[in-house]
C-alpha cells in the first residue's frame, strides 16, 4: 500500500483511540499557544510572498513590453502600447495596493525579532516600505504616469530626430506636474525633489549630494584645468576612424560572453538609447548602439550594459520575486556596470586582453601598436565632451552635476521648463568649456526625463564612486586579479562580485551600509578623486 495522503478534506476529523491518547506526550498551554503562533506567522509570511511574487511576475511582463517599445515595436503601435501599459499598470497598482497585503504586513511588521528569520525580516522591511508608497498613489494616477512613460518616449524620440525641444517641453512640464502631484500623496512633509530620489538611490537627499558634488567638484575642477592645459593627451590618431559595425556588434558579443554573460539567460540588442531590462534573472535583456568612426563607444557601452546584466543575472532565486531579491538602489546597480566598464575595460590590463582581438577583428590597425597605446587612445580626455555616453570618466561628472542642478530646479519650481535648452548652454559652458550647437547635442540627448525619472542621474555619479571602492576592496581579496583581467579569466572577479552585491540583493537598506559591509566604510568621495588622479596623473605626463 501507497503512503498515506498527507492532507485530508476540510471538516474530516479522526478521533484518537484512549490508548493512543494515553501514549502522545502532554503540551504544556503556553507551548501550545506558541505553536499557534508560530505557525500563524508562517501561514502569514507564505501569503504574503505569494501575493509579492505575482505583482513581481506582472513586473516582469511589463519590463518586457517597455524593452519591446525600445527595441522591437513598430512605430505605428505606439497608441495601443500606451494603452497596454496602462491597463497592466492599473492592474499592478490594485494588487500592490491590496488591503489584505497591507493586513498581512502589519502583522509580520509587528514580530518579534526571533520570530522571522534576518532575510524574512528584510522582505517584510522592504515590502512595507513598497506599500506605503503605493498605497499613497492611487490607481487614476498610477495608470495617467504609465500613459505619459509610452507618450513622454514617443514624444522625446521624435523631438531629438527633429532637434526640437519645444515638441517636447509640454510632455516634460506634464512629467514636473505629475510628480510634484505623487511626491505630496506620498511624503507631503519632504521635499519633492528627495522623494523622488528616495525611489532611485533610498536614504539620499539632495542635501547630502550638494556636499559630495562639492567635493566632488572641486577636485575634478583643477585636474581637468591641469589635463586640458598643461597635459601631453596620450595619442589615439592609430585607431583610425572606419569600423564596421557589424563587426563591431560580433566583436562586442563575443566579449560580453567571456566576462560571463549567459546568452542562454539574455540577448544583446541595438536601441536608441542603451539600457538593460527584461522580465527576470533568466531574461535579462541588454542593448548598446555602435558607431562607424568610433569603435570605443560600442565596446564601452556593450561592457557597461554586461555589468547591469550580470547584476540581474546574479540574483538570488530562493527569493525569487520578493524585494529582498532586487537590486539596492540604481547607484549599486550602476556601480557594477562602471566597475566593469571602467575598472575593467579601461585598464592596462584588460587592454593586453583586448588588442590581439581587436587586430584581429580589423586588420588595418596599425600592427606595431602595443596594449600600452591602447590603453592611452582608450582613456583620452575629451575636448568638447558634449554627449554624457560619449563622455570620458573624468567629464562625466559635471555632466551629471549639471542634470541634478537642472531638474532639482524644476522641481522646486525656480525655474520654468522653457529655461532647460539655454540653461543647459550656460552650464555646459561653465563647467565643461564647451557649448552644444542643437537641442539633439545638448538637453535632448537622454531619454530619462521623458519617462519620468527624474532623480535618476545623480546614480550614475554614486555608481562612480561606489564602483572604485568595490574595486579597491576585490583588488584586496583577489590580488592576482589584474593578471587574470589581462589573460581574459573574468571568472573569479564575477562570482566575487555575485557573493558580495548581486545575491545580497536589497539585504542591507541603504548603499552606504552595504558598501561597509563590502568595502569597511561608507561612501567616500575622495577614494574616487584619488583614483582618477592617480590614473590620469601618468597618462597625461602631469
Amino acid at each position: 500500500m501507497g503512503k498515506i495522503a498527507k492532507f485530508v478534506a476540510p471538516g474530516v476529523h479522526f478521533r484518537k483511540s484512549p490508548a493512543l491518547r494515553s501514549r502522545l506526550p502532554r503540551v504544556h498551554p503556553a507551548a501550545r499557544h506558541v505553536t499557534t503562533k508560530a505557525a500563524a506567522i508562517t501561514e502569514d509570511y507564505t501569503e504574503l510572498c505569494g501575493k509579492l511574487k505575482e505583482v513581481s511576475t506582472l513586473s516582469g511582463i511589463s519590463g518586457l513590453l517597455g524593452w519591446d517599445e525600445q527595441v522591437m515595436m513598430p512605430s505605428g503601435a505606439a497608441s495601443v502600447r500606451s494603452e497596454q501599459s496602462s491597463t497592466l499598470a492599473g492592474i499592478i497598482h490594485e494588487k500592490s495596493t491590496d488591503p489584505k497585503l497591507g493586513e498581512l504586513l502589519d502583522r509580520l511588521s509587528n514580530c518579534q525579532a526571533d520570530e522571522l528569520t534576518e532575510l524574512e525580516r528584510a522582505v517584510v522591511r522592504d515590502a512595507s516600505r513598497n506599500y506605503r508608497k503605493t498605497t499613497a498613489i492611487p490607481k487614476e494616477l498610477a495608470q495617467r504616469s504609465a500613459e505619459l512613460n509610452s507618450k513622454g518616449y514617443q514624444a522625446w524620440v521624435k523631438a531629438r530626430e527633429e532637434n526640437d525641444f519645444k515638441q517636447f517641453a509640454p510632455m516634460l512640464q506634464q512629467w514636473v506636474d505629475l510628480l510634484q502631484e505623487k511626491c505630496a500623496l506620498v511624503d507631503p512633509e519632504q521635499d519633492a525633489y528627495n522623494v523622488c530620489l528616495d525611489d532611485f538611490e533610498r536614504g539620499m537627499t539632495a542635501d547630502r549630494l550638494d556636499g559630495i558634488f562639492s567635493q566632488v567638484k572641486t577636485g575634478l575642477v583643477p585636474l581637468l584645468k591641469a589635463i586640458r592645459e598643461d597635459g601631453t593627451p596620450p595619442d589615439n590618431s592609430w585607431l583610425g576612424d572606419s569600423f564596421d559595425v557589424k563587426v563591431q556588434a560580433a566583436m562586442c558579443e563575443e566579449i560580453c560572453k567571456e566576462i560571463g554573460f549567459d546568452m542562454e539567460r539574455g540577448r544583446l540588442d541595438v536601441s536608441v538609447h542603451p539600457f538593460t531590462g527584461g522580465a527576470h534573472p533568466t531574461d535579462v535583456r541588454m542593448t548598446t548602439r555602435f558607431k562607424e568612426s568610433d569603435f570605443t563607444e560600442g565596446l564601452t557601452g556593450a561592457v557597461h550594459e554586461t555589468g547591469h546584466a550580470l547584476y540581474e543575472q546574479g540574483r538570488n532565486l530562493d527569493y525569487d520575486g520578493l524585494p529582498v531579491n532586487e537590486a539596492l538602489s540604481m547607484g549599486i546597480h550602476e556601480s557594477q556596470s562602471l566597475l566593469w566598464e571602467r575598472m575593467v575595460c579601461l585598464s592596462p590590463s584588460f587592454s593586453e586582453y583586448l588588442l590581439p582581438k581587436l587586430c584581429g577583428a580589423f586588420p588595418d590597425l596599425s600592427s606595431s601598436a602595443t596594449a600600452d597605446d591602447l590603453y592611452g587612445a582608450m582613456n583620452v580626455v575629451r575636448s568638447p565632451s558634449l554627449i554624457r555616453v560619449e563622455s570620458d570618466e573624468v567629464t562625466y561628472p559635471m555632466h551629471i552635476i549639471i542634470r541634478y542642478e537642472i531638474e532639482r530646479a524644476l522641481m522646486s519650481g525656480s525655474i520654468d521648463v522653457n529655461d532647460i535648452p539655454d540653461l543647459w548652454e550656460s552650464k555646459m559652458q561653465e563647467y565643461l568649456g564647451c557649448r552644444p550647437k542643437t537641442n539633439a547635442e545638448g538637453c535632448l540627448q537622454d531619454v530619462h526625463w521623458s519617462v519620468g525619472a527624474i532623480g535618476y542621474f545623480p546614480t550614475y555619479s554614486l555608481g562612480a564612486m561606489y564602483a572604485c571602492q568595490i574595486m579597491q576592496a576585490a583588488e584586496a581579496e583577489l590580488p592576482g586579479i589584474h593578471d587574470d583581467i589581462a589573460s581574459g579569466k573574468f571568472g573569479d572577479l564575477k562570482a566575487w562580485l555575485n557573493t558580495k552585491v548581486h545575491a545580497v540583493g536589497s539585504y542591507y537598506p541603504s548603499g552606504d551600509e552595504l558598501m561597509t559591509e563590502v568595502t569597511g566604510s561608507p561612501l567616500k568621495p575622495e577614494v574616487f578623486l584619488q583614483y582618477l588622479n592617480k590614473k590620469y596623473t601618468p597618462l597625461y605626463k602631469l
